[in-house]
């Protein structure tokens, strides 16, 4: 047994762990409480005591991929399938604006259903409104992230979900783990502030598996890493699983925390699913952004990556004050900036 106090220790002071020191602490559960504090000393000295809000907008539910853990496989035939106009979209995005956000989230299911111009046209309009601009999309080319950069989009989300081959294959059938790294790389290398993340709790999945997701996460120096526990969906191949479970979840993020001190993390709304204080507790535990739904209407219940899912009946402006009121109730406040990722050097992620 290795010294547990002493790796957490050493990961709050130098943010680097090996992959059989990551491995410990996820097996152990019995300093979990004390890995959780350390990963909210580094966000509060790193990123500080501010949440930022990023508003969801999820335009489409339309998805040409068939990964077995998401309701909206290709091949769920369950689903309401829609897509919102990109006028309804820049709406959504304007009325996000007046409810105080300052970037909006642009999440759809994997598909070509909307053209590159017009996607274009859909984020230079919202850029006009001054609002920084998250894509997630899927897939896509080099040429189209270029487009889309130029377009004025800032960031982007790309879950890898898992970084072990094998568990990858098995779940994204006619998918390829090397182009999900190779979308990664480029985005990284054409400036976007890139994110990511992971599910835990996936079928045979192991404590060095996720540790090995964790190392790609800091290898890769992700601006964002979002992660949640696996939650069995009814219409998928999954069905039957275990699922994920909210501590393990928490802590692959308290680890995220202390291996990427100045990272962005959300508080995700899979862990509310499953706790229902699941986003505060993540606050206090090392994350610092939330991303509350700005989508109208019955869209939200349509959307549905997995059972359980939160707020889908109530309004964005009921979202907004619910969360505001939340993040005071635990002594944080709602910032006002961008949230952009502010990078310290090497000398500052070792003093």
């Amino acid at each position: 047994m290795l010294d547990l106090l002493g790796i957490i220790n050493k990961a709050e002071d130098t943010h680097h762990l090996t992959k059989e020191q990551i491995v410990e602490l996820l097996a152990s559960h019995e300093y979990d409480q004390q890995l959780f504090m350390a990963a909210d000393r580094v966000r509060n000295q790193f990123v500080g005591n501010q949440v930022h809000l990023r508003g969801l907008i999820e335009f489409s539910n339309i998805c040409q991929q068939n990964c077995f853990y998401c309701g909206l496989r290709k091949d769920n035939i369950h689903v309401q399938r829609y897509h919102l106009q990109p006028e309804t979209i820049i709406e959504f995005a304007s009325k996000a604006k007046d409810y105080g956000y300052k970037t909006v989230v642009l999440q759809s299911g994997e598909s070509d259903l909307y053209t590159m111009e017009e996607m274009q046209h859909i984020i230079r309009t919202i850029k006009v409104l001054g609002l920084a601009i998250t894509l997630s999309i899927g897939e896509k080319s080099r040429a189209e992230y270029q487009a889309y950069k130029d377009a004025g989009a800032d960031r982007y989300l790309l879950r890898i979900e898992t970084t072990n081959t094998e568990i990858y294959k098995a779940l994204h059938p006619g998918m390829s783990f090397e182009n999900r790294v190779r979308c990664l790389i480029d985005l990284k290398e054409l400036g976007y502030e890139v994110g990511t993340g992971c599910l835990v709790g996936l079928p045979n999945q192991t404590a060095e598996s996720l540790a090995e997701d964790i190392l790609f996460f800091k290898a890769l120096d992700a601006d964002m890493v979002g992660l949640g526990p696996f939650i069995p969906n009814s219409e998928t191949p999954l069905a039957q699983e275990k699922g994920g479970s909210f501590i393990q979840s928490l802590k692959v993020m308290a680890i995220i925390r202390l291996l990427l001190p100045d990272a962005n993390i959300p508080a995700t709304t899979a862990m509310e699913t499953l706790d229902k204080e699941g986003r505060m507790i993540a606050l206090q535990s090392g994350a610092n952004v939330v991303m509350p739904n700005v989508t109208e209407g019955d869209y939200r219940k349509m959307y549905t990556l997995y059972p359980g899912k939160i707020c889908i009946n109530d309004t964005p402006a009921h979202c907004r004050g619910c969360i505001t009121g939340k993040i005071a109730g635990i002594g944080r406040q709602v910032s006002t900036e961008y949230g952009f990722r502010i990078k310290k050097n090497n000398d500052q992620l070792t003093e």
